[in-house]
C-alpha cells in the first residue's frame, strides 16, 4: 500500500473502525536509519492499534529500524516479504525474499531481539516457478522457529519476471486452500489471509479457518465497508460513526493539518471512495479530487463534497 496508507489515510480509517489493526505503507529500513524519521513515522495517537511495515533484507538494519518504530510507539512491526514492485525488486527485498527463507529468519530474529512488541511477516505463497507447497512451508517454518508472532499470507504467487506489479495483484490465481492448509498445520500460530478479499462478506466463511483477514485495496477504494468491521469481525454492537460526526471530525483534522502548513488534498485524496455507488458520488469525488487541489481551499471543501450526497438524498425524497 505504498503511497496509500499514510497517516492521513489511517486517521480517516480509524474513525470508521475502532478495532481493526491498521498498517502503515511499507517503509524501507534505510529511510528510517538515514532519513527523516518524523516524516515516515509521525502518527496520531488515535490510530492505535497501528503496525509499522518495514522493507529490507539486512538483519541489523531491520533491527535498528524496528527499534526506531517501537520507540515511536507502534504496536507491531511487520516485515514485508510479499511486495512485487519494481522499487522493491531493485533493492532485493519484498517478494524476492521468498527465495531466501533462512535470510528472512535472520531478519526476524534480529528484529525480535531489538523490540518487545510483536514482529510479524507478510508474504506470498511463492514466487515465479516455486512450488507453493514447499516455498510457503519453508518460509513459515524458518520464521516461526525464531519467534515470529504471526504470518499474513497473500494467497497468490508473485511473478517477478513477466508481470507488472499491478498484474501481480490480479493475474496469478488465488489459492486460499493453500493458506488454509498452512493454518491447519500451524494450529497454534497466527495465520491471516490476504489477497482478493473484496468485502467483509467473506469473513463468516473464513472465521473458523484463519485468524484474521487483511483488506487492502478494497478498504481503500471503498472505505465505507470499514464502518461494519467492528460488528462483523469483533462483535461490537456499538453503532458505527454517523456521517455528520465523520464530517465534523475530518473538517477539524484538516483545519489542524492546514495550520501546520499542509494542504487539504493530502487528506481528501484518501476520502474519495467513501460514497462509492451512491447517488451524488460522482460530484462528491469531483469536488475532493479537483476542487480540493486548488490553492487557498480550506476544510470547508469537505462540507461542500458531503453536501453533494445530501442534496441528492433530498431530491430523491
Amino acid at each position: 500500500m505504498m503511497d496509500w496508507t499514510d497517516r492521513h489515510c489511517r486517521y480517516f480509517h480509524r474513525l470508521l473502525t475502532k478495532h481493526a489493526l491498521l498498517y502503515t505503507e511499507m517503509v524501507v529500513a534505510d529511510a528510517l536509519i538515514h532519513g527523516d524519521i518524523a516524516r515516515h513515522l509521525a502518527f496520531n495517537e488515535t490510530e492505535h492499534p497501528v503496525a509499522l511495515q518495514l522493507g529490507g533484507s539486512e538483519p541489523q538494519k531491520l533491527a535498528k529500524a524496528a527499534k526506531i518504530g517501537a520507540d515511536w510507539g507502534y504496536d507491531e512491526i511487520n516485515l514485508n516479504v510479499g511486495c512485487p514492485s519494481d522499487r522493491v525488486q531493485s533493492g532485493t527485498f519484498g517478494a524476492c525474499l521468498m527465495r531466501e527463507p533462512e535470510l528472512v529468519a535472520r531478519c526476524v530474529a534480529a528484529m525480535k531481539e531489538a523490540v518487545d512488541i510483536p514482529v510479524t511477516v507478510k508474504c506470498r505463497i511463492g514466487v515465479d516457478d516455486q512450488d507453493p507447497e514447499t516455498a510457503l512451508d519453508a518460509l513459515a517454518d524458518n520464521v516461526i522457529k525464531v519467534g515470529c508472532d504471526g504470518l499474513w499470507v497473500h494467497a497468490r504467487k508473485a511473478w517477478l519476471q513477466g508481470l507488472s506489479p499491478k498484474e501481480n495483484r490480479d493475474i496469478p490465481p488465488l489459492d486460499y486452500d493453500r493458506v488454509l492448509r498452512l493454518k491447519m498445520r500451524l494450529e497454534d500460530r497466527f495465520v491471516g489471509l490476504n489477497g482478493g478479499l473484496a468485502s467483509l462478506s467473506v469473513w463468516p466463511g473464513f472465521c473458523d479457518s484463519v485468524d484474521g483477514i487483511m483488506l487492502g485495496r478494497a478498504a481503500y477504494q471503498n472505505p465505507a465497508i470499514l464502518r461494519w468491521v467492528d460488528k462483523t469481525v469483533y462483535g461490537d454492537e456499538t453503532p458505527p460513526i454517523d456521517m455528520e460526526t465523520l464530517l465534523a471530525r475530518m473538517m477539524a483534522y484538516c483545519a489542524r493539518h492546514l495550520a501546520g502548513g499542509g494542504r487539504i488534498h493530502h487528506v481528501t485524496r484518501h476520502m474519495i471512495g467513501l460514497f462509492q455507488g451512491q447517488p451524488g458520488a460522482k460530484r462528491y469525488r469531483q469536488i475532493l479530487s479537483v476542487e480540493a487541489s486548488r490553492p487557498g481551499v480550506d476544510e470547508r471543501v469537505i462540507e461542500t463534497a458531503f453536501a453533494a450526497i445530501a442534496d441528492t438524498d433530498e431530491e430523491a425524497a
